[in-house]
């Protein structure tokens, strides 16, 4: 399978993944999710042992895609569903990742980005880069997300940062949790490698069976929970405050709120 907006490759042991659209500042589209699978599938196939994922250019991921947006008023109730299906099996390959994956942050990492940056084992981040769960300013949801950053910092500070979906720091991040290390830039990769190094002077079959083992304390809460935010996130998107929102996105105005 051709890989369009993802760049792949593998070197002693590591695999690395790198969000390929600098230009649209590696924005999440329908088909970046469908390579990035695609990407973790030949990941887990591999002989390669631990996962680095990170960006081309200057951000990491910002994002839901603006051209995707667009489309996003007009889809059926289905079609919703289904994108939000995608996306959390996206978040649960991750998340469930059978060998060890490293996040390398080399930028803003917005709304699915700050997702894709916090689920992965480590997340290392240089410290320039900005998270938040912004999807409430265009009247959209968190849902997905939602479990998994709860589960990371409680449930006091997830209110707070899905609620008023406002931009942290990397060294906010660091406080939360949400990020391992901060690295200058011109080291965030190589101290990505030099994590992998360490992390393949143990036990694969070790490695594997830790990570399992955590995943199996919660996967049947996780299962429940991502059930009900799939279908709260395909619901969302049928009202009238969001279209408002991605149309005031859209137009670069302030959007006008029905509630």
């Amino acid at each position: 399978m051709e890989l369009k907006t993802i760049l792949y490759s593998e070197s002693q042991g590591i695999a690395t993944i790198t969000l390929n659209r600098p230009e649209k500042r590696n924005a999440i589209s329908y088909e970046l999710i469908d390579d990035l699978l695609a990407g973790l599938e030949r990941a887990s196939k591999s002989a390669a042992l631990v996962v680095v994922l990170t960006g081309a250019g200057q951000a990491f991921c910002s994002g839901m895609d603006l051209e995707n947006r667009k489309q996003l008023t007009g889809r059926t109730h289905e079609q919703n569903l289904q994108d939000s299906v995608t996306m959390a099996q996206l978040f649960r390959s991750i998340h469930d990742f059978a060998k060890p994956t490293i996040a390398a942050v080399n930028g803003p990492a917005i709304a699915g980005g700050t997702g894709l940056s916090t689920l992965c084992d480590f997340t290392l981040a240089v410290p320039e880069a900005k998270f938040g769960y912004t999807e409430v300013r265009i009247g959209f949801m968190p849902a997905l997300v939602s479990s998994y950053l709860i589960a990371n910092v409680g449930e006091k500070r997830a209110r707070d940062l899905l609620l008023t979906g406002r931009i942290f720091s990397a060294q906010e991040a660091l406080q939360l949790g949400l990020v391992n290390e901060i690295v200058e830039p011109d080291r965030l990769m190589p101290r990505a490698r030099e994590l992998a190094a360490q992390l393949m002077e143990h036990s694969p079959s070790s490695l594997r069976a830790t990570k399992a083992l955590i995943a199996g304390f919660t996967r049947e809460q996780l299962d429940r929970q991502l059930h009900e935010a799939t279908r709260a996130n395909a619901a969302i998107r049928q009202t009238a405050d969001f279209r408002e929102g991605i149309s005031a996105f859209l137009e670069k105005r302030k959007p006008k709120w029905k509630g």
